[in-house]
């Protein structure tokens, strides 16, 4: 059968960055206790992480710094984050580790294909994606993550009354997410349709935001509840 985004543009350029050795031995070390693959199939939560656990997941973590952040501060809770880009993944297997926690694993896959293949549907309590590319120029704005068939296999996952929370601090890029979020029958604008929302407390302040605060720049933030 074929995916209806199987021909998709994708929203993201695999980077050769070289990872750093500590990035390095993260991967070759820490993997395999904390990473997941598609090939397992079908992600078990509660094999993963226990019974009764708030289940989130993060899309496109970056050096996922904030993530290991967040899993540190809600413990009880689970965590899954999905990134391309290996150093970035390497860095987190890296936190993980030196952290200790026992609430947070990583897939180093394309985040469609995860949701796609082993997330089941009405499965998530929350969603998070938090300052993806904006594809500045008007010619890569079809690369964009936030349209909307992939909002509608994001809806899909959750649960009723799952939160979906997206994040950036690029002001055209926001409004096309408040656009394309509003217009979905199947989620219900936290603030109210057409506004943005403050920002929840489970979300912590980055080095970049608080880097484009000072620089004057904004961050808008979007939440979202399934019906």
């Amino acid at each position: 059968m074929t995916s209806p985004m199987e021909h998709r543009i994708r929203s993201f350029v695999l980077r050769g960055g070289r990872m750093t050795d500590s990035q390095q031995k993260a991967w070759e070390t820490q993997f395999s206790r904390y990473g997941l693959s598609l090939g397992d199939g079908g992600l078990d939560w509660s094999r993963e992480f226990g019974a009764s656990r708030q289940r989130i997941l993060e899309i496109g973590f970056g050096m996922g710094d904030s993530l290991a952040v967040m899993a540190e501060a809600d413990i009880t809770s689970a965590f899954v984050g999905i990134e391309v880009h290996r150093p970035g993944v390497g860095r987190l297997l890296s936190e993980i580790d030196r952290r200790a926690l026992k609430n947070l694993k990583v897939y180093a896959e394309d985040a469609v294909e995860v949701l796609e293949q082993v997330i089941a549907s009405e499965s998530l309590d929350r969603i998070q994606i938090y300052f993806p590319d904006p594809w500045h120029k008007k010619r890569h704005h079809k690369r964009r993550l936030i349209q909307p068939e992939f909002v509608s296999l994001l809806s899909d996952r959750l649960r009723p009354g799952g939160k979906l929370h997206l994040a950036t601090d690029w002001q055209p890029y926001a409004q096309h997410m408040l656009e394309v979020l509003d217009a979905n029958a199947a989620l219900t604008n936290d603030a109210v349709a057409g506004h943005y929302s403050s920002k929840p407390s489970w979300r912590p302040e980055t080095k970049f935001e608080r880097r484009g605060q000072r620089l004057g720049h904004g961050v808008w933030d979007l939440l979202y509840t399934k019906a």
